[in-house]
């Protein structure tokens, strides 16, 4: 489903990625692993269409990811991508149910349809009575479960998650494990996670190990 092919990145003169190749199939669940400074988060950034490689290739779905930008480069990312960060990054001012359907608005898809979709995805991940409570009324745990909900809801193809579990407490990273786990299985939903969770990364279907810049 996303094929990278000797992926290259410089900030000025420190080169944080030298030459990067990596697959992933539709329905994996994917670590990336490696001290800080190795390059994660930018290789993830680059994928996610957040940043642009300097050089290389990128295949997503069939589509030629380096060739599209602008507003198209938007809609792209948009209809097919949903993130996760460590900092969940909702807006204060709308409920959880209104921060989970802001990707939906953002598409141009009918309201009630957007809203029914964000409404299903809380309830199914525990959130019903929650819906209509700002983000600093919920806990740690809950303002990520209503990020992960945001993410999914315009049913992307993959989901990029930047150390997803940084900012919980043990027992809610491992309530995010389960519920990445559970989502493929009923959605065969594909994740790509950077983490230094060595637990959350043993769980994967696959562990790559970043150092230096490159998958090791």
């Amino acid at each position: 489903m996303i094929t990278g092919k000797n992926i290259k990145k410089k900030y000025g003169t420190v080169e944080v990625l030298k030459g990067v190749d990596i697959d992933i199939a539709r329905g994996e669940i994917v670590s990336i692993v490696g001290p800080s400074g190795s390059g994660k988060s930018t290789l993830l950034h680059i994928l996610g269409t957040l940043d642009k490689a300097d050089s290389g290739s990128l295949v997503m779905n069939g589509q030629s990811v380096p060739a599209l930008s602008g507003s198209k480069l938007s809609s792209f990312r948009n209809d097919h991508i949903g993130f996760v960060f460590q900092f969940h990054h909702l807006l204060p001012e709308f409920s959880a149910l209104e921060n989970v359907c802001i990707p939906g608005w953002l598409g141009d898809r009918k309201k009630p349809e957007v809203r029914k979709r964000a409404e299903e995805l809380l309830n199914m991940l525990g959130l019903s009575h929650r819906m209509e409570n700002k983000p600093n009324q919920l806990s740690g745990g809950e303002q990520q479960r209503v990020a992960v909900a945001r993410a999914l809801v315009n049913s992307p193809d993959i989901v990029f998650a930047d150390e997803p579990t940084g900012n919980l407490d043990s027992a809610n990273a491992k309530e995010l494990h389960q519920l990445f786990f559970d989502l493929r299985k009923q959605f065969n939903q594909t994740f790509l996670i950077v983490t230094h969770n060595e637990e959350l990364a043993s769980l994967s279907d696959r562990v790559l190990h970043m150092k230096d810049g490159k998958i090791v």
